[in-house]
């Protein structure tokens, strides 16, 4: 394991002073070609640069633009001026569809102009699990699936008639694992990778409506959520070796198999450990007048990673990453 940490290391040195070499001596000569086809004077190889770190900066490193915001409407005043016993809790299960049709007229006789409408439904429902695919069971991928994928699309088809009246906000919780895959995680991944698809498809209908659609994409959360701890590792890690098909423990072997849990409980202390950027971003998704289509609520590696894998072909981001 420490062999292979060191050439994955070598690998993105070498990919880093290759970009390099490639932004620096490549680039410019492109962009004094583009210039001379356009008609404009040639720039120089450092003000071309300079030019390309500082697109990088306004794309990467500047603070969010602002965009207007629908706060300043009489609802939202109303809304701001209101007291906590005002606001009104359901109990709701996404997989179960009375559940969700109780929701839905819960939320009607608490509206004071249902004509009007509802202005946002924020799908925040998820579960996780992991395992590799021959230890996974269809059961658990349908399990996850159900509430992260099938409830997403439940509770938004079930409350789409109100949003549309209100011209309001449909906002879905993804993850980073919903735009690149990774090794025991394919039950959360699939999933994920459905509402990622889902909400472009919504975003694309409702568009004639005037109603956004936007996808949060969480990084590492563990520690913030406790979505994953040590106990429900090794509970799920007896379950699943358990469950497992002879044959499958025979090929993995026990060892294999204890040392993929032991790397999943390393996990459940890693991550941000406050949850503010993600609820800073669904207000974001809420109230802007123009919110993005996606956020990406995560520490820089993780959000390089997405990039190489989601850019580069995959020759190249395998070799770097597994």
């Amino acid at each position: 394991m420490a062999a292979l940490a060191v050439v994955r290391g070598a690998l993105l040195v070498a990919f880093s002073v290759f970009l390099t070499l490639v932004l620096g001596f490549g680039l410019p000569s492109a962009l004094n070609l583009v210039a001379r086809c356009c008609g404009f004077p040639e720039a120089s190889v450092t003000e071309c640069i300079v030019l390309i770190y500082a697109l990088f900066v306004l794309y990467v490193a500047m603070p969010r633009l602002p965009r207007g915001t629908v706060k300043d409407g009489d609802g939202a005043k109303v809304l701001q001026n209101l007291h906590s016993e005002k606001l009104k809790v359901v109990q709701l299960n996404v997989c179960s569809d009375e559940q969700i049709s109780q929701a839905v007229e819960f939320v009607k006789a608490n509206l004071e102009d249902p004509e009007r409408g509802l202005w946002a439904v924020v799908n925040n429902a998820g579960v996780s699990t992991f395992g590799e695919v021959e230890f996974t069971t269809m059961d658990t991928y349908k399990q996850v699936a159900e509430v992260n994928l099938w409830g997403t699309i439940s509770v938004t088809k079930a409350f789409l008639p109100l949003i549309r009246r209100a011209k309001g906000r449909v906002v879905n919780m993804a993850s980073m694992y919903g735009r690149m895959g990774n090794a025991l995680r394919s039950p959360y991944c699939v999933s994920k990778y459905g509402v990622e698809a889902f909400s472009d498809c919504l975003r694309y209908e409702m568009k004639a409506w005037g109603v956004k659609v936007s996808v949060v994409e969480p990084g590492n959360f563990i520690v913030a959520t406790g979505i994953l701890t040590r106990d429900i590792v090794t509970s799920t890690a007896e379950k699943m070796w358990k469950e497992a098909p002879p044959g499958v423990q025979e090929d993995y072997g026990k060892a294999h198999f204890d040392l993929n849990m032991a790397l999943m409980r390393s996990y459940c202390n890693s991550g941000q450990r406050e949850i503010e950027p993600v609820l800073d971003d669904i207000t974001d998704a809420i109230t802007s007048n123009r919110p993005y289509t996606r956020y990406n609520p995560m520490e820089p590696h993780w959000w390089i990673r997405m990039e190489v894998m989601t850019h580069l072909p995959g020759a190249i981001s395998d070799a770097l990453y597994f």
